[in-house]
């Protein structure tokens, strides 16, 4: 019989053995966390943004405003698209009806890519691309975000030298301060209207309701068809994105919304690599206490968020939330009641869309909940959500 050799190791090599692993591991580690910080500075796996001001334009102090407004719009224009769209639909009667939209969008980098709004590709089933001139490019949806009314598609053979915008802060602006808006108002190519920023940190909401926080206000004449163009400061960055206008008859009346640019940073990585954003849910069915308080319903508690149900796998009933149930006579069975997140008070489900719209999969948040007549804190792990959503309205 053949035997096989049988290795022991002395002690000496053990300790040597552990003090490698161990090494390696940490070595590992320091790299995975600076891949990490890669990821997270640049947006994503081979995603980064152009942030430097364009060459071009001279330092706005040592020449006129008129000389700025035409060199930041000489040189940015032409990396505005002029986005047109066909969408198609069958009447009761069968007849197969066209309609067309337009919009504006900004080239984010040398491959193509073309940020916009969501809303003005929505439905669309055909895309086209423009960039002064009767060239036409055909154009395809990477990916769109309603909650943020962003998207970015793409032309896969862009003209050589095709003008990147690049992306500016959002974080450090100034009520007052002097912005440029360039897009396709009522098909006009690539026109120009300059403003100031009028306000800030400005609540508006989606087309599908979910609030936008921190938008910018400004006076510059913002009309259909400039959604989806850039907003610029004075040396030829992006700050926004052109996307609603206040205003009852559907004209500029100075008033416009703009999606700030560091939005677009968190979520146009997600939209190039996955099509969508991904956020973490708590998967239940969530009622504003006060809502409910309104429909004549009397809670313990003045404020929160009351668990109707939980999806079965979900973040909040693997940490063990509950919902409304019955007992053995039918008698109703009130469920939890969130009072906040992470010392963050949730009075409505906006609040929580805010905050989970910060968080990434994998964190764990600390809620506190009213439960059985006293206060508790609960912790969470944002998982996603389960492939199959069966409850009525899964809040974030």
């Amino acid at each position: 019989m053949t035997s096989k050799p049988v290795y022991q190791l002395s002690a000496r090599q053990l300790i040597l053995l552990a003090v490698s692993t161990a090494l390696i591991a940490v070595a590992a580690s320091l790299l995975l966390f600076k891949l990490s910080s890669l990821w997270e500075s640049n947006g994503g796996p081979g995603i980064s943004f152009a942030e430097t001001a364009p060459a071009g334009i001279s330092d706005p102090s040592t020449v006129s405003d008129e000389q700025n407004s035409i060199e930041v719009y000489r040189t940015i224009a032409p990396g505005v698209a002029f986005i047109n769209t066909t969408s198609y639909s069958q009447n009761w009667w069968g007849d197969v009806q066209e309609g067309r939209g337009n919009g504006s969008g900004l080239v984010i980098d040398n491959q193509g890519h073309i940020l916009t709004n969501y809303h003005v590709i929505e439905r669309a089933q055909k895309v086209t691309v423009s960039f002064g001139g009767d060239k036409v490019y055909p154009a395809r949806v990477i990916g769109g975000d309603p909650d943020t009314d962003l998207a970015v598609i793409k032309i896969d053979s862009p003209p050589a030298n095709l003008p990147v915008v690049p992306f500016g802060d959002s974080d450090k602006l100034i009520v007052g301060q002097k912005v440029l808006a360039i897009g396709n108002p009522f098909g006009l190519d690539r026109t120009l209207t300059t403003g100031v920023i009028s306000g800030l940190q400005r609540p508006i909401r989606a087309r599908n309701d979910r609030p936008i926080d921190a938008a910018i206000q400004t006076d510059a004449s913002i009309n259909p068809g400039n959604s989806g163009g850039p907003l610029l400061d004075k040396f030829g960055r992006m700050i926004g994105i052109n996307s609603q206008i206040l205003s009852p008859a559907g004209g500029s009346v100075g008033v416009g919304f703009a999606v700030p640019v560091n939005t677009a940073k968190r979520v146009v990585p997600q939209l190039i690599q996955f099509g969508e954003v991904r956020r973490p849910k708590l998967a239940a069915d969530l009622r504003s206490v006060e809502d409910l308080a309104n429909s004549g319903y009397r809670l313990p508690v003045e404020e929160g968020l009351l668990v109707g149900s939980v999806m079965p796998g979900g973040a909040a009933a693997n940490s063990g939330l509950r919902g409304l149930s019955r007992d053995a006579d039918g008698s109703l069975l009130l469920g939890d009641i969130i009072i906040s997140i992470d010392g963050e008070r949730m009075k409505s489900t906006d609040d929580l869309y805010r905050l989970l719209d910060r968080k990434q999969f994998g964190e764990t948040v600390q809620a506190e909940i009213y439960r059985g007549g006293r206060n508790t804190t609960v912790p969470i792990r944002l998982t996603p959500p389960p492939a199959a959503q069966t409850t009525r309205r899964v809040q974030e």
